[in-house]
């Protein structure tokens, strides 16, 4: 089991949940797996997935619908993350879906 790529990622500040979908090198390509996991299991981990500091719109150029600020991850640290998670966690491992 190991994550060839994130297809796209949503840090949900409020609920302090990351919603993720991916897939494993045993995925077809038609296939894909989504998951929600909190971010306190990230941090549980010893990983720090959101970036702080990140700040490349300004607020006049780009408006939200909701309060939350733009944020940002590090997909190689999501990547290592995902499969230490997945690794001791196995029975969490979402099914594959028809992308």
């Amino acid at each position: 089991m190991e994550i060839k790529e994130i297809i796209s990622y949503y840090i949900h500040e409020k609920a302090r949940t990351l919603e993720v979908s991916f897939t494993l090198i045993s995925d077809s390509e038609d296939e894909v797996r989504n998951d929600i996991i909190s971010i306190s299991e990230a941090e549980d981990f010893g990983y720090k997935l959101i970036q702080d500091d990140f700040d490349i719109f300004e607020e006049e150029d780009f408006e939200f619908e909701d309060d939350d600020e733009f944020e940002s991850i590090d997909e190689e640290t999501l990547i290592s993350y995902l499969n230490e998670y997945y690794i001791v966690n196995s029975n969490k491992l979402p099914k594959p879906e028809l992308f």
